[in-house]
Order: C-alpha cells, then structure tokens, then sequence
C-alpha cells in the first residue's frame, strides 16, 4: 500500500474515531440528565452509545490493530497501552451493568418506574456494581482521551497536519 493510501486509511480512521466522542458525551449526558432510567431512558441512551463504540472500535480492529507489530516503536506502545488500557475499564464496566440490569429488569423498574424503591434493596452487591460502573466509565472515558491525544501526535508526527 502506498503512502497516500496509507495516509488517507489514516485520516479516515482518524475522523471515525473523533465522531465517536459527541456519541459518548450525548449517551452520558441523556442517563446523566435522567431523573428516572427507564427503559425508554436506556435505549435512548444505548442508540447513542452503541454508534459511539461503533466508530471507535472499527478503525482499531480492523486497522490500528493489524498494523501494531510493524509499528511497535514508543509512541505506538503507549498509543496501544492506553487504547488497551481504556477496554479494559470498559469490560470492567460492563461486568457492574449487566448485574444492574439484572436486578432492575428483575424488580421491573424499567416498565414501572414509578416504585419508590431504592437501588442499593435491590441487591446486597447493588452498591459495588454500581461502583464498578461508575470506575469503569469513567476510566474508560479518561484512558480513551488520552490514547486519543497519543494519536493526534502520532497521526501528525506521521502525516502531517490533516487540513
């Protein structure tokens, strides 16, 4: 592949990856904004959330990834470790979500929200997974912005400036 080809792959890559974040701030700030999740809340939330990883996720599978080993050079490591780093957080995450969405689809306050129940009754864990969701976004969102950073100086040091 060429050098331009290369560098065009590149700045696509680049432009999914930075659509992404509106994506992400828009799905935190509808669940952030929310005064009762429901379950209309929480598709809402996920049709925004789910493009956001969408967009982030192609362009690191299917060309950040492949192309690591012949690049793995300092900046390249780092990229990749905060990359790893920010999925990680995310599994993470996801392991306190589906616990959450469990009880609560279990206690029906998706489709009857209107209960006057407390999270934290619902299961003795209600409270670490909870944690466990709140360490995980927000790790995520931090470890994401700085691998992201790494990139910007990656793609230019690389490429040039892209305008």
């Amino acid at each position: 592949m060429g050098a331009v080809a290369d560098s065009t792959i590149a700045a696509v890559a680049f432009l999914l990856v930075t659509a992404s974040f509106p994506f992400y701030l828009y799905g935190a700030w509808i669940m952030i904004d929310a005064e009762t999740v429901t379950w209309d809340t929480l598709t809402y939330h996920l049709k925004f959330i789910v493009p956001g990883l969408l967009l982030n996720t192609v362009p690191v599978v299917f060309w950040m990834a492949p192309r690591l080993p012949d690049q793995l050079n300092g900046i390249s490591a780092l990229h990749a470790f905060l990359g790893l780093q920010a999925y990680a957080l995310l599994v993470f995450a996801l392991t306190g979500i589906v616990r959450i969405f469990q009880a609560k689809r279990a206690a029906n306050l998706y489709d009857d929200p209107g209960q006057e129940v407390d999270l934290d009754d619902l299961h003795e864990n209600m409270g670490a997974w909870r944690g466990r969701l709140r360490l995980g976004v927000f790790g995520y969102v931090f470890f994401w912005i700085l691998a992201y950073v790494v990139g910007i100086f990656k793609f230019v040091s690389r490429y040039g400036l892209p305008f």
